[in-house]
């Protein structure tokens, strides 16, 4: 099997995980990864049960599209933003996750209410300014927000996370996703949220680096 086919075997069953825990309704959402010179991203349209690895778009970094192909995500222009602005990242998960989606319709962020925040790379995850989906705008807006972070809420939208590979793309969208809904139950105690500080954070965001399996040292 050629890193090709794997790969597009990789974004299928992403997705469809993706769906599988509720993390994407119906057809909203989509993921996607780099090879080569280019990414592939899932295509528009189609029900996550039916994908097949053909189904998935390949498209070079300047947005071309080879011929004979499905036609890409409408969002598609911010994972290739995303991938020319940050050499890193090797993978994107974007989804319309139920207490993200409520946060971000609020326009709110997830602050320090909870060390775990950190897990995205940051003392909190931003909530970017709203554009319509698929506009130069809104790439532009994604890009800045995880200039800092790896992950974001998009106001009016959804939220987004990148990552080393597939699997931990998918893993950061959940744990942002059980953030949200843990700051949104928090919030609906009519109580004024206790934040951790910036010095706090910063310890946090140190202890993380030497965390789990592959820390070094």
């Amino acid at each position: 099997m050629s890193e090709e086919t794997s790969l597009r075997r990789q974004v299928v069953e992403t997705a469809q995980a993706m769906s599988a825990k509720g993390l994407s309704p119906q057809r909203s959402g989509n993921v996607s990864v780099r090879t080569g010179n280019g990414i592939l991203v899932t295509p528009t349209g189609l029900p996550y049960a039916d994908y097949e690895p053909d189904d998935m778009v390949k498209m070079s970094m300047d947005g071309t599209i080879a011929e004979d192909q499905k036609k890409p995500s409408s969002e598609a222009p911010f994972h290739l933003a995303i991938y020319n602005a940050f050499p890193d990242a090797e993978a994107i998960v974007h989804c319309h996750s139920m207490a993200a989606t409520a946060l971000a319709c609020a326009r709110m962020e997830i602050p320090a209410f909870h060390y775990m925040v950190a897990v995205a790379g940051g003392v909190d995850s931003p909530c970017v300014p709203y554009a319509t989906f698929g506009t130069q705008e809104l790439s532009d807006f994604v890009a800045k927000g995880l200039a800092e972070r790896d992950a974001c809420l998009m106001a009016n939208h959804g939220q987004i996370a990148i990552g080393r590979d597939l699997g931990s793309a998918l893993e950061l969208a959940h744990e942002v996703e059980v953030l949200s809904e843990q700051y949104v139950k928090l919030l609906s105690l009519g109580v004024e949220p206790i934040l951790l500080g910036d010095a706090e954070m910063a310890e946090v965001l140190d202890r993380f680096k030497g965390y789990g399996q592959k820390a070094q040292g």
